[in-house]
């Protein structure tokens, strides 16, 4: 598979070239990334971003490489730092070209000079390999590289007075001590030289421009240092905080070979070859960990800041591991969110690694019941379902019962929830910007796939299923009557009780309603999901997302930028998701018959993104965009579900690769249940002769 490419035009200027990020994942949250010029502008930017060991969460170590070439004429420096008023060094006017296939290339070429600097992480381990070849035709020129370090929260800035270092040198690299704890080292086929020193007030450009710290100091322990030789010289430098032995260039050629190759098979084992998924599949890679601290999978929600999130992960765990034929990993992950599964309530995030889950979320546990039933359809694994029965059954009977944040079944079934405990969670203070209190469209049309889910899976295992039948049958009593909005000819987003007990029916036009025709479970006629569907694309839909709101309504905001007030109060209320195209791609095509055409124009809307790939974070899908024409990107700039989703959709819904039962009939029923059956007599025979 061919790389992504960025030329010198790209690349000439400061802004320009602050535009686009890269990041890179290690497979247990932690990552390396910058700007393609290498320009931090955010706190969380940094070449060794880790979760150390007994870490309350992930720290920037390695924030950059300086690197100068000097001979006696000539000193060219090839990094890029942001100061007040300043950018100094300005080594893009060096730089000519930027690759990254699959891990990040630079191409500088300083004076007679050609720089080739590769960046990549060893998978499950904290540890980061910068490899330099070097082409010269000038005789006794050095190379000296400074690493800029330091030992803070990756949410914040830090002071020299706040922090300190101590370093014990030897002639390959150093052993770096933090006064709050850290360890790392840098090692190198260079020579190491102390001379400690403080980079003082280094600016992030996109942390100012979101109203937050922005400006910070770097320690430098020492720098790399040696000479170039005519022809090609070759060197690296290692920051790792892993006990690792030493290095030699070979060893680390090997390391680097085992990065692609790992990368080659992801592709090779996911058995496509269609060239636009397989650059959604690349993406895929970066979200799927391992908890540094229990081992357990999991799928980090976005970078740079999110962890793991328990909607998210349901949502994103079809594209992220099940099209990629990385079932045991997904199996590992159902099973450790059924782990923490409370009173009905799968976990909505754990802050941090190793932190306590919070369950605040009404449909988290709705999704998990979805993913495992594509779990099912992918693997046919029934064996699977009697492990994670005891979840779901506690999950509708909770539900059904009522639970913890005023999630609990009416008198007609559906469901109703406290406040901010939808997917439109945003908050500004303590004040909920999309309250959604009551009963809202989309946790009723997921109540309803749970329930009829659990129909299902309960009958393959043999178990009685008539009260899951009869509360589904409930719910699609009441949906249509309860939600259906004739003047707009649509879904009512939300119903609730004002403070005198009078019942309120929200008519804002928001995209949540698309699940109630794209779910494999659904309730109302075609004519009314098919006139959803065209509502949903007339007022939501743009090239890279659904609009969270209508920009009809007063209330609508189409721009994603600014401070956290500002953002927080368009987040939900018109900012556009790309996550939700996966619905809307598989509503579309079930309202138009899935028809050739229909398979054409959703294949274009999805390609759509092939040029988002070279713009915001190189090679994935940004968390939003704008509402408002020309749609730019916002939020993080890699998200779980955006790729997961878009990835999920093209490949189900455009390409028409379908799981191994795609639904679950009932001659497929029939067929398991005898095989369960066949199963346990022979079980009982193979007892029966061992005692």
């Amino acid at each position: 598979m061919s790389g992504i490419r960025l030329g010198a035009d790209c690349l000439s200027t400061y802004e320009e070239g602050i535009k686009r990020e890269w990041i890179i994942g290690n497979g247990l949250g932690g990552y390396a990334s910058s700007t393609v010029i290498g320009a931090g502008t955010r706190t969380y930017h940094g070449l060794l971003v880790a979760a150390p060991e007994n870490s309350p969460g992930r720290f920037v170590l390695l924030s950059s490489l300086d690197e100068e070439i000097s001979t006696d004429e000539e000193l060219y420096k090839l990094a890029v730092h942001k100061f007040t008023d300043t950018v100094s060094p300005t080594g893009f006017n060096c730089l000519s070209e930027y690759v990254q296939n699959p891990f990040p290339l630079w191409v500088y070429q300083p004076g007679d000079f050609t720089v080739k600097k590769k960046v990549f992480m060893v998978h499950n381990s904290n540890t980061t390999c910068i490899l330099y070849d070097i082409e010269s035709i000038t005789e006794e020129a050095l190379l000296k590289i400074f690493p800029l370090i330091n030992s803070r929260d990756f949410h914040y800035t830090a002071r020299s007075g706040y922090l300190s270092f101590s370093q014990k040198a030897y002639p390959e690299g150093v052993d770096l001590e933090s006064s709050n704890g850290f360890t790392f080292s840098l090692s190198s086929n260079l020579e190491y030289h102390s001379d400690p020193r403080w980079y003082y007030n280094l600016e992030y450009d996109a942390e100012k421009q979101r109203g937050l710290n922005y400006q910070e100091d770097n320690f430098s322990p020492g720098y790399f240092e040696g000479k170039l030789k005519p022809g090609t010289s070759r060197f690296f430098i290692i920051a790792s905080t892993d006990d690792i032995p030493p290095l030699n260039l070979r060893k680390v050629d090997e390391l680097y070979k085992r990065a692609v190759n790992r990368q080659n098979l992801l592709i090779l084992n996911s058995r496509l070859t269609d060239p636009f998924a397989l650059k959604l599949l690349r993406a895929t890679d970066t979200f799927t960990v391992k908890n540094p601290f229990s081992g357990e999978n999991t799928i980090i929600a976005g970078y740079h800041w999110y962890s793991d999130w328990g909607r998210d992960t349901m949502i994103s765990l079809t594209g992220l591991y099940l099209i990629p034929y990385r079932h045991e990993e997904a199996r590992s992950v159902l099973m450790n969110f059924a782990k923490y599964c409370r009173k009905g309530l799968i976990p909505n995030t754990f802050p941090s690694f190793g932190g306590e889950p919070v369950y605040n979320t009404v449909d988290a546990s709705l999704w998990f019941i979805h993913a495992v039933s594509r779990y099912f359809a992918y693997t046919g694994n029934f064996l699977f379902l009697a492990d994670i029965w005891d979840t779901i059954e506690a999950i509708i009977d909770n539900y059904r019962k009522g639970t913890n944040f005023g999630i609990c079944m009416d008198s007609d079934h559906l469901i109703q929830q406290g406040p901010q405990l939808t997917w439109m969670d945003a908050k500004i203070g303590e004040r909920a910007v999309t309250p959604r209190a009551g009963k809202a469209c989309e946790i009723n049309a997921l109540w309803y796939n749970a329930l009829k889910i659990a129909s299902s899976l309960g009958t393959i295992l043999g178990k009685e299923v008539f009260l899951y039948e009869m509360l589904a049958d409930g719910v699609a009593s009441n949906f249509e009557s309860t939600f259906w909005n004739p003047e707009t000819n649509c879904l009512f987003d939300l119903v609730c009780q004002d403070e005198a007990g009078n019942e309120v029916k929200d008519p804002a036009i928001r995209p949540n309603q698309i699940f109630a025709v794209a779910l494999p479970n659904t309730m109302l006629p075609p004519d009314k999901e098919k006139a959803i569907v065209d509502r949903v694309e007339k007022d939501l839909l743009t090239p890279f997302g659904l609009r969270s709101l209508s920009s009809d309504h007063p209330l609508y905001k189409g721009q994603y930028h600014g401070d956290a007030f500002t953002r927080d109060t368009a987040y939900h209320n018109g900012t556009a998701w790309p996550w939700l195209l996966g619905a809307y791609v598989r509503a579309y095509r079930k309202v138009n018959n899935y028809s050739k055409k229909s398979l054409e124009d959703m294949r274009a809307l999805l390609e759509g993104f092939d040029t988002h790939f070279e713009t915001a974070g190189f090679g994935t899908i940004s968390e939003v965009f704008n509402g408002d024409y020309p749609h730019s990107p916002g939020g993080c700039i890699a998200q779980a579900w955006s790729v997961a989703e878009i990835f999920r959709a093209y490949v189900e819904d455009v390409l028409e690769v379908r799981p191994l039962l795609s639904t679950i009939s009932p001659v497929v029923l029939s067929t398991i249940s005898q095989e369960m059956d066949m199963m346990s007599f022979s079980s009982m025979k193979i007892n029966e002769k061992t005692t």
